[in-house]
């Protein structure tokens, strides 16, 4: 199976040529004789295209496959701990719809089982005395104020937009080090069998 990754990698580059050589939607689905839908579907990483339509996009580009594939790397090992400020969070569009804006946070490909979502309020001050960890990969988005986390001997400052995803079986710890309550939706993957 291809790695998310690249699948991610694939689809900015031919939107990002694309868009360079000042080439619209339509213009590339008809010169790749695809429809309008898949070229957006494509970019946007909502379908994976065949290895024909990729091609034909590739060569509709003007690019040949190596030069297009120079800078699509496979994903090196995980990092334990992912933090993504809110400055890198890639805007897309999903569909023409008017007012609707898309930023994709993060995309990683698990296999955990159940899911659980929470908001985690922390109070101006509230700090764990000690560490713990969880069977499961922890996902946090800052709502408001700005939260530390000691994730296996490492700080980590989070505020306001940003958010991380981590091995909550690492040891952790959240302190609310701001001046404000602080608010946070958290994603617990848990791990099935563990």
């Amino acid at each position: 199976m291809v790695e998310e990754d690249l699948l991610i990698q694939i689809s900015n580059k031919i939107k990002e040529v694309r868009q360079e050589k000042g080439i619209t939607l339509q213009e590339l689905a008809n010169k790749a004789q695809v429809s309008k839908g898949l070229i957006s579907q494509i970019e946007n990483n909502r379908t994976v295209p065949s290895l024909w339509v990729l091609m034909s996009i590739v060569r509709s580009l003007n690019l040949d496959l190596n030069e297009f594939f120079s800078s699509i790397q496979p994903a090196k090992k995980a990092d334990k701990v992912i933090v993504q400020k809110a400055k890198d969070y890639q805007a897309f569009e999903k569909e023409a719809a008017k007012g609707f804006v898309y930023k994709r946070i993060m995309t990683r490909n698990i296999h955990a089982g159940p899911l659980d979502i929470v908001l985690l309020e922390l109070k101006k001050g509230a700090k764990r005395s000690k560490l713990v960890r969880t069977e499961a990969y922890e996902y946090k988005y800052i709502i408001k104020g700005s939260i530390e986390y000691l994730i296996d001997g490492k700080k980590y400052l989070l505020k306001q937009g940003d958010s991380l995803f981590f091995d909550g079986r690492l040891p952790h710890r959240p302190s609310n080090i701001g001046n404000t309550d602080s608010l946070a939706l958290v994603v617990y993957f848990f791990i099935e069998g563990k």
